[in-house]
């Protein structure tokens, strides 16, 4: 078998077969495919596509390409849950206990950040002494005891994605929806839980800025996830402007012990209780996502669910006192509102550069070695549709060094645009996505 033929084959819009997807990802991944063929590959692929087949080959052959979790020895149905990414995405810290607490196990891989603001990981590191760099062995151990752990991702799991992506990023390839869903699937199944729910964001702030193609994503994962075995759904939701009200790590992690006291975002609250309905039902402890919901609900008013994030952080070495006492977490030096220029409707706020204001800030990662200022951000007073006069505070700011908060101040203003009218309200849930 040669990577010259399967090239030609592929430029021919004929389907690759498993054995010589099998053939190509461990060629690459061990070095003996060079960088130029695979990419000539991947450009083939982005103009010829690929078939359900194939793209589910290649996932599994990614998948298998390194450490596979194996969490059959943990009782129960384990359920992972995936975001594809947005500003002010903190679910994962008020979802999981959220679950957890209605008795679905969660053993999760989580990353750090690359972008606005830090991932799951970073956003845990605010808790003192909290630690992801646990054994394999305390892993479970923590997910059997507690109901939900999450610890770095190793460099083993899917090494072929990671080094495919590196070369997609840098050849114009990255937006074909098989690579992009196989991509993502490779990790999820390599992680090991029985059920995925993905949580798939559409609107400026997200990376498929088209509903259709966030439809179009989901049902390839789905697809993905049902033909490897998993059940998979996935939840299409709103990023045109950001999730809750919080931007910036310590800021988030605050909204979302807010969200488990029961006084969170209206729009964050929906998410987790959408998302958590999935999982719980997908985990065999509800019959339906209305059954669910209540289930959800009820350990958020009992304070399970807080409960369970307290005892989460403490099994990995963190202070869980400041789940009790937020206040204790540190704060920016440089805190101050935000005064609207005019008065009007906010009609539209770029999401994105939403995100960029908090990376200005220091809040997030411009290379993988960039350090992360926890404690600055944004929280936002206002949000889309909300009016506004003149002069009223709409957001509040927190930074640590004068110069760049200005800049993101200037940003967070041209970020926002306002209109005499109302602008038409959206729904925050877009739809869901099961086969």
């Amino acid at each position: 078998m040669r990577m010259y033929d399967l090239i030609i084959k592929k430029r021919s819009g004929k389907a690759l077969t498993r054995e010589e997807i099998a053939f190509m990802i461990k060629g690459f991944t061990d070095g003996i495919i060079p960088d130029y063929q695979m990419s000539a590959m991947m450009m083939a692929v982005y103009f010829q596509g690929m078939n359900e087949e194939e793209t589910l080959f290649l996932t599994l052959e990614m998948e298998k390409s390194g450490d596979v979790l194996d969490l059959s020895g943990i009782d129960g149905i384990k359920v992972d849950k995936h975001s594809t990414g947005g500003v002010g995405d903190k679910t994962s810290l008020a979802l999981i206990p959220m679950v957890a607490a209605c008795g679905v196990k969660v053993a999760k891989m989580s990353g750090r950040g690359l972008g606005h603001t830090g991932g799951t990981i970073d956003k845990l590191e605010s808790f003192p002494g909290f630690s992801t760099e646990i054994s394999i062995e305390q892993f479970f151990k923590n997910v059997e005891q507690n109901g939900i752990s999450i610890m770095g991702q190793t460099k083993e799991l899917a090494p072929a994605d990671k080094k495919l992506y590196a070369l997609r990023d840098v050849t114009a390839t990255v937006d074909n929806m098989s690579l992009i869903a196989s991509s993502i699937m490779s990790k999820k199944l390599a992680a090991g839980a029985d059920a995925i729910v993905l949580d798939v964001k559409t609107g400026s702030g997200a990376f498929m800025k088209k509903t259709k193609d966030a439809f179009a994503l989901a049902g390839e994962m789905v697809k993905i996830g049902k033909n490897a075995g998993k059940e998979t759904i996935a939840v299409i939701s709103d990023m045109d402007q950001p999730l809750g009200s919080a931007v910036g790590n310590i800021l988030e992690v605050k909204e979302a012990i807010r969200t488990l006291r029961g006084n969170g975002p209206k729009d964050f609250e929906t998410l987790c209780l959408t998302l958590g309905a999935h999982m719980l039902v997908a985990g065999k402890k509800a019959a339906h996502v209305e059954e669910a919901e209540k289930m959800l609900y009820d350990v958020i008013t009992s304070g399970k669910a807080l409960e369970k994030l307290a005892r989460f952080i403490e099994s990995q070495g963190g202070d869980s006192s400041y789940v009790y006492e937020p206040e204790k977490f540190d704060k920016a030096t440089i805190i101050e509102e935000i005064k609207a220029p005019e008065n009007g409707y906010i009609s539209r706020i770029n999401c994105e550069e939403i995100g960029n204001c908090s990376l200005v800030l220091g809040g997030g990662r411009q290379t993988k070695e960039s350090r992360i200022d926890l404690t600055v951000g944004l929280v936002l007073l206002k949000k889309k549709g909300d009016y506004v006069t003149k002069g009223e505070s709409i957001a509040v700011i927190h930074g640590n060094d004068g110069e760049k908060t200005e800049i993101a101040k200037s940003r967070f203003l041209n970020a926002l645009t306002f209109s005499d009218v109302k602008p038409e309200e959206e729904p925050f849930i877009k739809g869901i996505v099961k086969e």
